[in-house]
Formats: C-alpha cells, structure tokens, sequence
C-alpha cells in the first residue's frame, strides 16, 4: 500500500504506485480538472509521474505561485511549436521562465518581424484550440543525441554537451514538437489559454556578444484573464513612464554612441542628481559617516589580493603605465580598508564609519546596457563600517532605520525585506556565521518588520539583507543592502588594537541605500512618472508673464526665488499664456506663476500647482512659504 499524506494531513492509501493526476481524480473531478503539477516531499513533478513510497503530496493548480511558473514555461515551449510549424528551417536554443514570463531564443536565417509575432501567436492559439496533452518521456541519453540529430536541433545538442553526467533527460513533445527539459510542464494546452507574446529582442547564443546573435520573443502568461489584462495594463504604464523617453522629453540626460554605458547629463538632469547627492551627503554627516575619496586607478596588485583579478577580470576597464598594469575600479570596497589601515586604528575608534560617492567602471555587455538603469560607469552612495562582531547588531538596526527614512523621503513606503545565509562554500567558523544570522535577522525583527529568508544566498564571506523597493505600479527594485564581511579587511590587512593590546581585523559591513545614483535616479523618474516632488525637481517654478508689460515685474518675482534658493526659469517669450502653460506643463513643473497687469498691481502672483490646478492668486512671501513648506516636508 501507498500513503499520500496532504496539506491538510488527511491520508489517502493506494494500492501500488499511483501518479499525481491519480490522487487528484481520486479526490474530485474538479481538483482533477485543475492539477498541473504535484510536490511530492517538497519537489515538484509533473501531474504524470509515478508515486511508490509513502509520501506528502500538495497538488499543484494555477493557483499556486508553482502553477503559474509551470504554465509559463510550458507557454515557452509552446512557441517552439508554433515557430517550428510556421519556419522549419528555424532552431530553437533555450526557453527559460522570467519574472511574469518567459522568453524563447530562436536562431533563424533572417530577423523576425512584428507581423511574424502575431502570426506566431495566432497559431500557438490555433494549437490550444486542439487541446492535445503534453506528453513527457524520460529518454536515455543517446537517444537524445538521435533525437535532436535527427532533427537538426543544433542548440539542443550542444546544450546536451554541457551536461556529460546526465544520462537521461526529459522530452517533453507537443504532438510533433519535442523539447528537453527537466520540467515540470502542463499536461494539456488547456492550461495555456491565458497569454500574449510582447515583444521581440537580439540575444547572444550563452549571453556572451562574441558568440553568434539570436533572436528573442517575449511573452507572458498568467491563470486567468483579468491577470493579464492588468499586466498589460502594467506594461502601458511602465512604457508612459520609461525613464530613457522621460529623460529625453524633460531635458535631463542622453547616451551617446562615442560613450556607450556612460550618461551625459543634461543641465536639468544634474540638478535632479545633485539633490539626491546633496540630501545623502546630509545623511552621512547625520548619522556618524566620514566622507572620505578614493582613487579611481589602482594597481593590478591589489586586485589580486581581492580575487577580482582571477574572478572579475573582464568585467574591469584595464589599462597601463610605465610596464604596471592599473584596472579602474569597479568597487570602493578595497580603497576603504586601505584608507582605515593607513593608520593605527584602536578598539576605542570603532565603530568607523565611511562614505563615498565612488564612481566605479564595470565592462557589462553591450546587451545588459538599459538607459541610466545599467551602465559602464556609476557613482555609488557607498558606505562602509568598520566594527567588532559585538557591534554588527546595533549598526544593522541604524542603517535599518536610517534607510527607512531615505527612502520615505523619496517616495519609496513599501520595502520588502530578505535576509540571505550561509552558503555552501563560506570562510569563517559557523560560530561567527551565527552570531552574523543572528544580528542582521534581529536587526529587522527590532526594526519591526516582517522579512524572508533566502537559505545559502549569502556571499561567500557573510551573510546580507537586501532592501527591495516597491514602486508606484507594482515593480519591485532591489535597491540598498547590508552586507557582513569578515574577509576582506583581514585580506588587506586590516587590524584594530583590542582591549587587551593585541591585534584583531575588524568585521567590514558594506552598505549602499541608493546604491547606484544613476540607477536610483531612473528609478525616481519612472516611480514618479516624471513629475519630480518639489524639492527634487529640477526646475521648481516657471514664472511667466502675460504680455510684455509685465516682464520686468516677472523677472523681479523671479529673482526674488532665487534668491530664496529656488530654481526657477523665467520665461519672458513672446507667446499666447496657454501656450506657455502648456509647454510648462508637458515639463511635469511642480509649480507655474501667472503674472499679468493685475497680479503686478497687486505685487501678487497667480499660482497654478502640477495637474493644472489654480491655486489662485497670492503674495510672493505666500507662495514662498507654501514651496519651502514642500521642501521641507518632501512632499
């Protein structure tokens, strides 16, 4: 006899071996109808493999997170049908899930086109239609290798090769389409009705730009269609708030092609850039952090005790002098332990606490380069603390704290919180790595928050908390961090004098809240939709006049701001007022000033806040208050 124990712990009892699809006919039809999948002892399976041991089993439905990435993998494969029937000649390479879908890289003679889409989407809905089953075959390797030879399936093979120990795989076939996995997968496209294929991309065959390019289709699927239609409701909102078509339309930055990977920023763009710089370096001086500045070119030397030299070398810009090699730095973190070990440091000095906005250079690949998001070269709010193993606890529940009230600051209230442990292959003794867990797990449950744990997601010299912001439609961001790091001062030869005059290296916690400023700053412009809160706008008010007898009582009003510290454009053009709001509202401005002859009479000005609301007229003095009152409160 066979035991399935359920979720609800109410046992069934089987004769002999018995599949998932068995066990959930056995409980109803519905359930039956429903099943994608099964978790037999926590592992998933398809709905068709055999259970011959007692065991717990949780069916698997669209339901369930699992389902859903089951059903999105299976839509992958789908389109390997569909390409294959509409361009035979076509190889199909990898079809992996992604966040909210998946993707299928294709190798074919000449670009698909967005008519090829459609019709590639037209026939995996004419497939469904069929309601076939997904049928799943556990192959022995060498009829794999037949299989795809036969076929010739190119990319299937080499990724066989990359597998030498494997010696049976799982071909999933869609009727005549077969495809390796090792799944789950549906058992029927009945399953897969709820999907829309988005958008076609290049890709490189293994991501690497000096292999031959393919060809890449997005899709997404989901359980239902109201999922879907907010998803691509989502999308829409997420293209209006594109930061590379905002940052043109507002005038903040540009790439340019003599300087892929690094930002020319605009005059605006800076202004924004320096808010956010000026506001960080005010929270340093707040909370106990030197500023201090490192070189941008180091020697090879120093890479090499890091690792990154053996590890990290083509990620890093090289050059040399005078027979030395130099690398610009792609991090901060070996500048600072030089810089706390350039002197005799004591137990009484720390905690020491650092900060830098470092600009750092790393060689991603042309194909990983997305606007302000991913570039060749950033600058980092990027802070380091060096303390004892006694002090890690009280530096996490401040940086907790202090990283709350930036990001609140900006615009950011919802944070999700993930501690990542030890992994597999770590440096230190487990006693220390329990002392770490304990005090960055302890520093949230302080910090009163709720927060998951990733086990083994932890850097190899200490385990981490990783800040992930939500923004205004839903995407996530994973944003600041708090890493603990007992490698890398003892590495570079970083010590303290102890209590009792001996010398011990100091644990180092690599801290960044923004982290990329470059990145943050896309972040901002597409959580806020371009429309800058007051205090990080780039331009604050536009004042305008109606006529030219007012210009000079308009460019006195301007001044006045000024003045006050405000940035302010004056625009004194010859043109119809509506049309001068207009274009000052397309520039998403917090505030526009109106002055015609009766505002100049009264030495009064008429207020319009961003969305075209009239605030009606005011004095200066009262309209100076109520912006320094946004300013100060960040709203």
């Amino acid at each position: 006899m066979i035991q399935i124990t359920l979720p609800d712990n109410s046992q069934r009892e089987y004769p002999g071996p018995v599949s998932v699809a068995d066990v959930a006919r056995s409980i109803g039809p519905g359930l039956a109808k429903m099943t994608v999948a099964g978790k037999v002892d926590g592992k998933l399976v398809d709905a068709s493999d055999i259970i011959d041991h007692d065991a717990r089993l949780q069916i698997i439905t669209p339901k369930d997170d699992e389902g859903l990435e089951i059903i999105r993998h299976s839509t992958a494969h789908l389109v390997g049908h569909a390409v294959k029937q509409l361009y035979p000649t076509a190889k199909m390479v990898i079809g992996p899930v992604i966040d909210e879908g998946f993707y299928y890289d294709i190798s074919y003679e000449r670009p698909f086109t967005p008519e090829d889409v459609t019709a590639i989407e037209q026939r995996m809905r004419d497939l469904i239609a069929q309601d076939y089953d997904v049928v799943k075959k556990v192959t022995p390797r060498a009829e794999v290798i037949e299989v795809f030879a036969s076929r010739g399936e190119d990319y299937k093979l080499r990724l066989v090769e990359d597998m030498p120990d494997e010696q049976a795989m799982g071909l999933y076939y869609h009727q005549e389409y077969v495809d390796m996995c090792r799944g789950p997968h549906v058992p029927n496209t009945r399953f897969l009705k709820i999907f829309k294929l988005t958008k076609l991309a290049g890709a490189y065959w293994r991501g690497d730009a000096k292999n031959e390019q393919l060809q890449r289709i997005y899709g997404t699927a989901w359980a239902d269609k109201k999922q879907l239609d907010q998803y691509i409701q989502r999308i829409e909102e997420a293209e209006k708030r594109d930061h590379r078509r905002l940052g043109k339309e507002l005038d903040l930055f540009h790439i340019d092609e003599v300087a892929p990977g690094v930002v020319f920023w605009h005059p605006k763009g800076w202004a924004v850039w320096q808010e956010v710089e000026q506001y960080m370096r005010q929270v340093y001086k707040d909370t106990g952090y030197q500023e201090v500045k490192g070189p941008q070119l180091l020697d090879k030397s120093l890479w090499e005790k890091t690792g990154h030299w053996q590890n990290y070398r083509e990620n890093m810009f090289v050059t040399e002098s005078e027979k030395r090699e130099y690398a610009l730095k792609p991090m901060n973190c070996p500048g600072h332990v030089l810089i706390f070990k350039s002197d005799l440091r004591s137990y009484r000095d720390l905690p020491l606490r650092y900060g830098e906005f470092g600009q750092c250079h790393r060689n991603e690949p042309s194909g990983a380069l997305h606007g302000i998001m991913r570039v060749r070269g950033f600058t980092q709010d990027d802070g380091h603390i060096f303390c004892t193993e006694d002090q890690i606890l009280e530096e996490c529940v401040n940086y907790t704290a202090q990283l709350q009230k930036v990001y609140a600051d900006f615009g950011f209230t919802d944070i999700l919180y993930k501690v990542a442990t030890r992994p597999a292959n770590r440096i230190g003794s487990d006693a220390l790595w329990d002392k770490a867990e304990h005090a960055v797990m302890e520093a949230l449950r302080r910090s009163g928050v709720d927060f998951i744990i990733s086990p083994g997601d932890g850097a190899f010299y200490g385990p981490k908390i990783e800040y992930t912001l939500r923004d205004a439609i839903g995407r996530q961001w994973q944003c600041g961090t708090m890493q603990v790091d007992f490698n890398m001062a003892e590495r570079l030869g970083g010590e303290y004098v102890t209590e009792t005059s001996g010398r011990a290296h100091p644990v180092m916690l690599h801290r960044a809240i923004v982290g990329s400023l470059e990145r943050f700053i896309g972040m901002l412009i597409e959580h806020h939709s371009g429309a800058m809160p007051a205090w990080l706008a780039p331009v604050q008010v536009a004042v305008l006049n109606i006529s030219e007898g007012q210009a000079e009582y308009a460019a006195s009003v301007a001044k006045t701001l000024q003045h006050q510290g405000l940035r302010v454009q004056l625009d004194l053009h010859n043109e119809k007022i509506t049309y001068k709001i207009r274009k000052h509202s397309l520039q998403k401005l917090p505030y526009i000033i109106v002055v015609g002859d009766k505002e100049k009479e009264a030495g009064a000005v008429a207020v319009r806040a961003r969305g075209n609301v009239d605030l009606g007229a005011m004095s200066v003095e009262a309209f100076s208050q109520k912006i320094a009152e946004d300013i100060q409160h960040k709203r």
